[in-house]
């Protein structure tokens, strides 16, 4: 039984919620590690080892369950927030604004005693295009999480050097917040995994490899046992919270994988996905 589906009998409400069918795409078997180089190599060598493994999984929509799921439960969370920033086009204006108005909503949400924004994309869905090809980041169509065991406290380390000795004695957690912009999502919608329902062995560290650094991800490999959930109709006014790492290993969730995927119920014409995802470090003491 998924920590969703627990949540769901324990509150009384209905474990059948309405879902769509997608395929979402795995990583599949390989004998080395998984690496993504983040630029063009020499001489149109890959860029990446990593293959693809689609599979056709129920994906519910966690609309009517939002007060039920949690960070610490889910590993994900549904929030309504109306944000002071009206052009998040303009690069400025999110870190002179969407970010301290960010800080503040961590805190109040995880009750945290400091909160590091440190990274901030916008995604624009140009149908037929890759990531970091062209002039917009695209949707990432690949089940993943942003960290692992090795970078979560490796980017406290890269980043904060001389307070992370001090940070790490303490709980420190990578929240993303992930919120559309100017039109609601019906084009590649955001799909999260109960973190419950994801074993250690499903998660591979995969290298992501910068021209000035090497950061680590997990690719997954499918499992049944997944259980899928994502928020149908996002608005602007609507956010949702992606645990990419906590420190914690006491049994709350860790790890929340997700994905961009292609909902075969979209209406036709539906104005391609925009999409702001902002990066935390969240420290307790």
């Amino acid at each position: 039984m998924s920590l969703a589906t627990a949540t769901l009998e324990a509150s009384g409400l209905p474990t059948a919620l309405p879902s769509v069918e997608a395929e979402l795409n795995y990583l599949a078997p390989t004998r080395t590690k998984p690496h993504t180089y983040t630029y063009d190599l020499p001489g149109g060598a890959p860029r990446t080892n990593i293959v693809n493994e689609p599979h056709a999984v129920a994906i519910k929509d966690a609309r009517a369950i939002a007060a039920a799921i949690s960070l610490d439960q889910e590993g994900f969370g549904l929030l309504q927030h109306r944000s002071r920033v009206r052009d998040f086009a303009s690069d400025d204006e999110v870190r002179r604004s969407y970010y301290p108005e960010s800080e503040q909503l961590m805190k109040k949400l995880t009750g945290a005693d400091h909160v590091v924004i440190f990274d901030h994309t916008i995604r624009r869905r140009v149908p037929g295009q890759e990531d970091r090809r062209g002039d917009f980041r695209q949707p990432v169509a690949r089940v993943h999480v942003d960290h692992t065991e090795k970078s979560g406290p490796q980017r406290v380390r890269d980043l904060l050097p001389d307070q992370a000795n001090a940070l790490l004695r303490g709980r420190v957690q990578i929240i993303n917040l992930w919120r559309p912009i100017r039109v609601p999502v019906f084009d590649a919608p955001l799909a999260v995994c109960d973190a419950g329902s994801v074993a250690p062995d499903d998660l591979v560290a995969s290298d992501l490899i910068y021209p000035d650094r090497r950061g680590e991800i997990y690719s997954v490999k499918f499992s049944p046992a997944h259980q899928w959930f994502y928020v149908s109709r996002m608005e602007p006014d609507e956010a949702l919270l992606l645990k990419c790492y906590d420190s914690q290993t006491d049994g709350r969730a860790r790890f929340a994988p997700h994905t961009a995927f292609f909902d075969p119920t979209s209406p036709p014409g539906a104005p391609p996905r925009e999409s702001i995802e902002l990066r935390t470090l969240v420290f307790h003491r």
